[in-house]
């Protein structure tokens, strides 16, 4: 495998870093952006520079991080004119649920694999090698890039065949962003009920590194109600008897310092069925 020649296309602020920690692969790396002064870097650390698109299908396992659905599609359009049977085009951008499915069935004629592999973690992570991959491919496609991506990832999971990286990755944005959205209006309860927003923060990120934050619920199999002899079921009954307490005095502050809740409100009906467990009697 370390023999097989790479080459990547996308070095903005999340494919540069990535790519970096590739340029020393036996093999070889071949890279190309559209920017000439964001593949220089890579040039200088041993990279080989393409002249376009066409010149990086040449490489066996193939990385696109490019911006939105639209430049994914045009990439790997023009990389399936000119790659060999056996070239796996690996995207970690994140794209429409159903495009790396689209793409695998239309380029599975000609041999070429589609992977969709969308990060976690960011550029600080991709720098250390330490981000999170999610993996739709087949099982040809993931034997190949596994070792690949284990040079910038210290989490790799393959969620299915190609598309379910992306259905992965969905959700899990999900989950972060929806956690802003309840951070900010925390801080807004915050504010108004006269608390340092600065140390509120610092108390979040401590805390949130001692529990592992919303990750701390998620060892289920399934979203069915737990039974009472299941192995979580106690732990999350009792979660779920702080979290409404806690959650029904955080509302009745908000209505003291008159701010709206909307997402606590929604947290405190939730939280159980979510769970899997019956809400609190009362």
């Amino acid at each position: 495998m370390s023999d097989i020649k790479l080459g990547y296309i996308g070095l903005g602020n999340q494919g540069a870093p990535m790519a970096k920690r590739l340029v020393d692969w036996p093999g070889g790396l071949i890279v190309f952006d559209v920017r000439t002064d964001a593949m220089t870097p890579l040039a200088e650390a041993g990279a080989s520079l393409a002249d376009g698109i066409a010149d990086v299908a040449a490489a066996e396992v193939i990385s696109v991080t490019v911006l939105n659905d639209e430049q994914v599609r045009d990439v790997v359009g023009q990389l399936a004119e000119h790659a060999a049977p056996g070239t796996v085009i690996a995207i970690h951008s994140t794209i429409e649920p159903d495009t790396a499915g689209e793409l695998a069935d239309q380029l599975r004629p000609k041999g070429i694999h589609i992977v969709d592999a969308p990060v976690s973690g960011g550029a600080g992570a991709a720098d250390k090698g330490e981000l999170a991959v999610m993996v739709g491919a087949d099982d040809e496609a993931f034997a190949k890039v596994k070792p690949v991506f284990k040079r910038w990832a210290s989490l790799v999971v393959r969620a299915g065949e190609p598309g379910a990286g992306t259905r992965m990755k969905l959700a899990r944005n999900m989950l972060t962003f929806t956690g802003f959205a309840a951070a900010c209006e925390a801080q807004r309860l915050a504010e108004a009920a006269g608390i340092d927003l600065q140390k509120l923060g610092r108390v979040v990120r401590h805390s949130d590194a001692q529990s592992g934050g919303p990750g701390a619920i998620m060892h289920r199999d399934d979203t069915k109600p737990l039974t009472s002899d299941h192995f979580l079921h106690d732990m999350f009954v009792h979660t779920r008897g702080l979290g409404e307490k806690d959650l029904r005095l955080a509302l009745a502050l908000g209505t003291s310092v008159d701010v709206d809740l909307p997402l606590a409100e929604v947290a405190l009906q939730n939280l159980a069925a979510g769970l899997g467990v019956p809400h609190t009697k009362e």
